[in-house]
């Protein structure tokens, strides 16, 4: 099924965990519109101003895959509004500032990025029908190896 002119609801559900445990990752009507949403106002501008792949790691996530992976079954994945993803070649960096500059979001989180290293990390964006907060975050483990986030981007 198609979300938008490039993007396909097959990639948006795709995942490696569910895949090798067995997990349905199936996502009902109000998800499909939601990632449907998530595509035309993000990542298909994304992909247009970029002109290349945008590489999904992680969009829907069913509760029972939440679960599995330590998500919260009440996170923006399950319900549809969230994805994760990166473009070869772009630093996620600058792809997070394009975001926060250009596009109208509900939360965008630039994961685990070094300024040392480009290509590191990833990007977290989120989109609401009903109310984006246009929310900016850093998220980076502290010296205890647990996940904090400061605003910004």
């Amino acid at each position: 099924m198609k979300l938008s002119a490039n993007f396909n609801l097959s990639e948006l559900i795709k995942s490696q965990t569910a895949i090798r445990h067995g997990i349905p990752n199936e996502p009902n009507a109000d998800h499909i519109d939601n990632l449907k949403a998530l595509c035309i106002n993000v990542l298909q501008p994304i992909r247009s101003e970029f002109e290349k792949p945008v590489m999904i790691s992680s969009g829907y996530r069913s509760p029972e895959l939440c679960v599995r992976i330590g998500s919260s079954i009440n996170s923006q994945h399950a319900k549809g509004q969230a994805a994760d993803f990166e473009i070869h070649s772009v630093s996620n960096y600058d792809l997070a500032v394009w975001i926060k500059n250009n596009l109208q979001i509900d939360q965008l989180i630039l994961e685990f990025h070094n300024r040392d290293e480009p290509n590191s990390g990833w990007v977290h964006c989120s989109y609401s029908t009903t109310e984006n907060r246009n929310q900016s975050l850093i998220a980076y483990r502290d010296e205890d190896g647990k996940v904090q986030y400061k605003p910004g981007v």
